[in-house]
């Protein structure tokens, strides 16, 4: 039996110690959400203008030394209630004795109330505001109310019987008011201490890791690799983000299963299209002949340039200085190696942070278009505030605008289009729309006066 008591007093130990880790537990995850964190801020403004508040009161008090109206309110009435005990010889005493102390007061007829006015024209208006704002709530009530006049003079009243009033007139220029200085210095205090660390925990747990995921999202693209946005900040923000990297991840897998189902076909179909080519070469017709093999060979340029659409190979690839002219000269040069009149304008040297062979797979694309449907091609090279400015211009039939922007869709063709038979599969402007968002740049088509096209690669 002693051994189970034993037992029972353990096991109820270690049950206390893990609700008590558990407990700590659940409040320190509550702390590290925005709902604790914004309660935690406003917990730290009350305390803060509890403090300040009451320094800056007692720090008022002792500057100014004026009287509060509510205490002369209060002496008032005590007066009142210490008259209305004493004959009228006693009361002309006490207020005369009173008065030696400065108190200007008067024993006045009820009558006396007739002149008391609510508002005066020569009071100062930050004190009408605070009357209005903050009326007192401190009691006893003068008689007629706070806010009593005579003459333009303010004064508080108090009724010692159903026939005298006793009147502290000459009431100083300027006092304090009491629920007016506490409440006033509490609420500008806590006002002041509310927005400023409500803007710093906007700015640090809010507006900075939100601008953070956004910048990630700009720069983040569709290949797998380490997770694009990072997970820290309030447990919401971390909820986000690892969303945004399971998403991310999800695309991804998605996106590189399709390309390897279509690698696989294409690859596949590669045994067949070679069979079929050494039959049709020993066929006898000719016109069959060359028929066919013109259909095996649009069908073996089509999937080649689909896997050239697939390969990812800009995203991979690392940004790196380099000289950017130099990649354009060499451009130019292997096209007009091949014959075309393709020339380059600019500067000689450029050095810029790029992708070389992205760009240069971009510019290849765009002067294969142009020198298709053009005759004579540049590409010129500017800066202007930091961005490079690759224009590829022709003087072919160029694109009608309604069509500029869909031909930047892959597979979509214009049989009228750039005024001849279009002999491509509309992956060419595709691929350069994506290279250029890799490096968060844009590409536009233009047109060229008196005619052609310009295609425009601005990052």
């Amino acid at each position: 039996m002693e051994g189970l008591r034993v037992l029972a007093m353990q096991k109820t130990k270690v049950m206390n110690g893990y609700s008590k880790r558990s407990a700590v537990s659940r409040l320190f995850r509550w702390g590290s959400t925005i709902h604790g964190q914004i309660t935690g801020v406003i917990l730290a403004c009350l305390v803060i203008a509890f403090v300040i508040g009451s320094t800056l009161e007692r720090r008022v008090r002792e500057e100014y030394n004026a009287p509060d109206l509510e205490g002369m309110s209060a002496r008032v009435t005590a007066f009142a209630l210490v008259l209305a005990k004493a004959t009228p010889q006693e009361r002309e005493m006490i207020v005369a004795a009173t008065n030696r102390n400065d108190q200007h007061l008067a024993l006045r007829p009820i009558s006396y109330f007739d002149n008391f006015t609510t508002s005066s024209p020569d009071e100062p208006f930050i004190q009408r505001l605070i009357d209005q704002l903050l009326p007192p709530e401190d009691y006893p009530v003068p008689y007629g109310g706070w806010r009593t006049f005579v003459d333009g003079r303010r004064v508080l009243a108090a009724e010692v019987d159903d026939r005298t009033l006793i009147v502290m007139e000459l009431l100083p220029e300027s006092f304090l008011r009491n629920d007016a200085l506490r409440f006033g210095s509490n609420y500008l205090v806590a006002t002041v201490t509310l927005i400023i660390l409500l803007s710093v925990f906007a700015v640090w747990a809010i507006t900075s890791p939100l601008r953070r995921i956004s910048a990630a999202a700009m720069k983040a693209d569709i290949s797998l690799g380490p997770a694009v946005f990072e997970e820290r900040g309030s447990v919401e923000i971390v909820a986000l983000a690892r969303a945004l990297n399971s998403m991310q991840q999800r695309i991804s897998t998605m996106v590189e299963a399709r390309t390897r189902m279509l690698r696989g076909v294409s690859h596949d179909l590669r045994t067949p299209l070679t069979r079929l080519r050494l039959r049709a070469e020993r066929l006898g017709p000719e016109e069959v002949r060359d028929a066919l093999l013109v259909d095996i060979e649009r069908i073996d340029r089509l999937l080649t340039e689909s896997l050239g659409y697939l390969r990812d190979n800009h995203q991979q690839e690392a940004q790196q200085r380099a000289d950017l002219a130099s990649v354009l000269q060499t451009v130019c040069d292997e096209f007009s190696d091949m014959g075309h009149a393709v020339q380059y304008r600019g500067p000689s040297h450029m050095v810029a942070s790029f992708k070389p062979l992205a760009i240069t797979r971009a510019v290849t694309n765009l002067c294969e278009n142009a020198v298709k449907f053009g005759t004579n091609v540049e590409i010129e090279l500017t800066t202007t505030d930091g961005m490079a400015i690759i224009d590829v211009k022709d003087d072919g039939p160029g694109i009608p605008e309604k069509y500029r922007s869909r031909v930047l869709e892959p597979f979509f063709k214009m049989d009228a289009a750039r005024g001849g038979v279009d002999t491509g599969f509309g992956l060419g402007l595709s691929i350069v729309a994506e290279i250029i968002q890799a490096h968060h740049g844009r590409l536009e088509l233009l047109e060229r006066y008196p005619k052609g096209l310009i295609a425009r690669l601005t990052f």
